[in-house]
């Protein structure tokens, strides 16, 4: 069965750091459970083959386990950690990050009746789905190219196509068909999502970002929630903790310049706010840290 052979291809293949030698391809192999990490999603297919994850995108909740897939549509802060691993037994998973121009291209060559109609409203950003055999077959093959770097080049790319055909035609297929399109709501709410990203640090107005999207404001914060699970200004203080995190890592003792860097005027709303999100004051988090950095232990794949 393609799960068997999965398996075997990712245990044998895990590296330490995740990457393969194929581009846009990941292998996690996490021998034991791990306290949640936060993380950016990517915009991913990611399939259990063996164990489970857990993933939280604001309140919602995702499981996935072996012979299942979840679907990442746009690159948004999650936390995520590894639920059923221990030594002997390790959760194995793949992951692949999704090209819009791929999806675009397929959906240029296929017919306008080969494919369900899109719901014209966005859909959440992280679905999960069980994996079908022909989804799990084509990943086992692209898999077998790490074994065969002479057809890799010419072959990779090829199996791409063809899981993101399989995707967009399969149980989550809305989703990713709205990757490929230039003016899904989707594709509003990504191009949002990545104003916010790169503009964090400084105050903004929804009605500002709305605009930018080309949207109502009204319009905006549902598609928005129905993707993000949050508000754009909880979106907006998602991202200036994480980074916060990230930076505390290497700087523990400047809480305080911390928390200017990432757009907060007052320290204790910074410290307030910072424990509630990671369960601990900053001082006491940038330790943990520092002693728990695990990539297995990631969000994704």
């Amino acid at each position: 069965m393609p799960l068997d052979e999965l398996r075997e291809l990712l245990a044998r293949r895990a590296r330490p750091d995740l990457t393969t030698a194929i581009d846009g391809v990941r292998i996690c192999k996490a021998d034991h459970t791990a306290s949640p990490q936060t993380a950016m999603s990517g915009t991913v297919l990611a399939v259990v083959a063996q164990g489970a994850k857990r993933l939280a995108l604001g309140d919602r909740v995702h499981e996935y386990g072996a012979g299942q897939y979840l679907i990442a549509s746009v690159d948004v802060p999650v936390t995520g950690h590894v639920i059923d691993a221990a030594p002997g037994s390790p959760t194995l998973s793949f992951g692949m990050t999704l090209e819009p121009a791929a999806i675009a291209d397929l959906l240029l060559q296929t017919g306008p009746g080969d494919l369900p109609r899109s719901a014209g409203t966005a859909r959440p950003g992280i679905a999960v789905s069980d994996a079908p055999d022909e989804l799990l077959d084509a990943v086992v093959r692209l898999l077998r190219l790490l074994d065969r770097p002479r057809d890799r080049k010419a072959l990779a790319p090829l199996i791409k196509r063809e899981i993101h055909w399989w995707l967009i035609t399969g149980e989550q297929g809305d989703v990713v068909r709205q990757l490929g399109l230039a003016d899904s709501s989707l594709t509003h709410i990504r191009g949002a999502v990545r104003w916010i990203r790169e503009n964090y640090t400084r105050p903004f107005r929804v009605e500002e970002v709305a605009q930018l999207s080309g949207m109502s404001v009204s319009a905006f914060h549902r598609n928005f929630q129905a993707v993000t699970s949050m508000t754009p200004i909880q979106f907006q203080k998602h991202m200036r903790l994480q980074a916060a995190r990230l930076l505390l890592a290497n700087r523990p003792s400047d809480i305080t310049g911390v928390g200017h860097r990432v757009g907060y005027d007052n320290p204790s709303q910074f410290s307030r706010e910072y424990r509630r999100q990671f369960g601990a004051p900053p001082s006491v988090d940038a330790v943990r840290m520092r002693g728990a950095a695990d990539p297995a232990a990631a969000a994704l794949p």
